[in-house]
């Protein structure tokens, strides 16, 4: 009876392993057979060219037209300051009044000096003194004027524009050492500098108009003009200076603002390829396509200009009338045998 008992064990194990095996079998029978030498499957769109728009965006900072640092030319006490940051200031206000010490000491030799050369006018009037005696006095007296004169103008500082007080950076009683006192900008209109590729060197002229959005008014644009075009390239960036003048006449725009300046430089005649064409180089910020061809596909590295919806303006790379790979890129490599897909 245990001897049966084991055999019928036995028996069991065995018709589980051929059962196990056939299911192998069938498996393995069922999988489908993979062609190493089979032929990507890939799917193509003919690329044309066509006008695309030259719409440059670039960011910059707007500045005040006018920038003046309010300072005297030598170290001062300053006796007051008549103004606060954001005041209006019209050109020749008094702003800042120095310590006029050595103003009064200056204005009183100046005097001491306008009446001797009073004494010895008269008296080379009548013969009394020679003609050099006049000249010495007269220089003297000329030196002395134009020393007092700049001493006035440092001793009270006036605005030389019309314009907006943007920075104080002393107190009165303070010692003048070296800083502005004062900042006066003009801030109507205002400016930006933008720097543009010199490829559109002859497409920027003066006068064209330019569109100007702010992060501070994100509902809002405004319009600026070109005012001035600077006649050099920068030989390491391969860009010209481009100043942008707004006309800030609600005085919205402020210095120290950023900015976004929207050029639009005509149109040209560019390829333009579906997005699903572009490719990125693995190792490098390259952009490559695979280009069709006579059975098979060939990279081509392409320059890439403007996103239009879901297409690229290509500024170099591809011909006119070329097809390229949308789908199937995963397998490919240059000069590979492909399958078009129908």
């Amino acid at each position: 009876m245990k001897a049966f008992r084991i055999s019928g064990i036995a028996l069991c194990s065995m018709l589980i392993m051929a059962s196990c095996g056939q299911k192998k079998t069938e498996t393995a029978t069922q999988a489908p057979l993979v062609n190493p030498d089979a032929k990507p499957l890939v799917k193509l769109a003919k690329v044309v060219e066509e006008p695309v728009a030259q719409i440059q965006v670039y960011s910059a900072t707007i500045v005040g037209e006018i920038k003046n640092n309010i300072a005297p030319a030598t170290p001062a006490r300053i006796s007051k300051i008549n103004v606060e940051v954001g005041d209006k200031v019209r050109k020749g206000q008094v702003l800042v009044h120095m310590d006029e010490t050595t103003l009064s000491q200056q204005e009183m030799q100046l005097k001491n000096l306008e009446t001797e050369f009073n004494r010895i006018d008269q008296l080379y009037k009548v013969g009394g003194v020679s003609k050099s005696e006049w000249d010495n006095v007269n220089l003297q007296l000329e030196v002395a004027r134009k020393s007092f004169q700049t001493l006035r103008e440092n001793t009270k500082l006036e605005s030389p524009i019309d314009g907006v007080v943007t920075a104080r950076n002393y107190d009165n009683g303070d010692l003048y050492g070296g800083q502005p006192i004062l900042v006066v900008q003009k801030i109507a209109p205002v400016k930006l500098t933008i720097n543009v590729s010199e490829q559109y060197y002859s497409k920027v002229k003066k006068g064209d108009e330019v569109t100007i959005e702010l992060d501070a008014y994100p509902e809002e644009t405004f319009t600026g003009k070109v005012s001035l075009i600077y006649p050099t390239v920068d030989a390491m960036t391969h860009t010209f200076p481009v100043e942008i003048n707004v006309a800030n006449q609600d005085l919205k725009l402020r210095p120290g603002m950023f900015a976004r300046a929207t050029l639009n430089l005509g149109t040209l005649n560019h390829v333009v390829v579906p997005d699903l064409a572009i490719e990125k180089r693995a190792g490098s910020g390259d952009r490559f396509v695979y280009v069709y061809n006579n059975g098979k596909v060939a990279y081509s590295k392409v320059e890439l200009g403007q996103r239009l919806g879901d297409r690229y303006e290509l500024i170099s790379g591809v011909a006119n009338g070329a097809q390229v790979v949308i789908a199937g890129q995963a397998k490919l490599a240059d000069g590979k045998e492909v399958e078009v897909e129908k």
